[in-house]
């Protein structure tokens, strides 16, 4: 399959309901879009861009911390255990076009550095503020603020 764009989503493993929501409806869009989606493949905002993905007939592939395809989601495309732990992070990093940031704490923090060093755009949606990055405000503004970069890559 020919995908328009690789898309990494960085988040945290522990999410609220209405982030939840608002995660697997960016993932439902970027399926939409025609959009390869990498994510750490565990629960939380991993597991909910991975669920909106699969619903929206997309691909979402789990980069996986250790070596066991049990630690990935129910809703993942393909789980790719790597034995890495949290060093699996550059790879999310170096496998994307660009990448959205939704909340997390340190995991995530680290993959928006690895991004950033690799002068990947980062869009941030409820989560840190870096510069560089661009906080949104709505799922609708997270799409098309990556359609806007992407363009501008071409």
């Amino acid at each position: 399959m020919d995908y328009s764009a690789k898309i990494s989503v960085f988040g945290g493993r522990k999410v609220g309901e209405e982030l939840y929501a608002e995660t697997v409806e960016i993932g439902r869009m970027m399926a939409k879009e025609n959009w390869l989606v990498f994510c750490g493949g565990g629960p939380g905002v991993m597991e909910a861009i991975s669920k909106g993905v699969k619903e929206g007939g997309g691909t979402c592939i789990g980069i996986l911390k250790g070596t066991s395809l049990k630690e990935g989601n129910k809703y993942l495309t393909l789980p790719i255990k790597t034995g890495l732990g949290v060093a699996r992070n550059a790879i999310l990093a170096y496998n994307c076009d660009a990448a959205v940031a939704i909340d997390g704490q340190y995991g995530t923090l680290s993959e928006i550095a690895y991004a950033l060093q690799l002068n990947k755009p980062v869009i941030g949606y409820k989560s840190w503020s870096v510069p560089k990055i661009e906080s949104v405000k709505t799922p609708t503004l997270v799409i098309k603020r990556l359609k806007k970069i992407l363009s501008s890559n071409e």
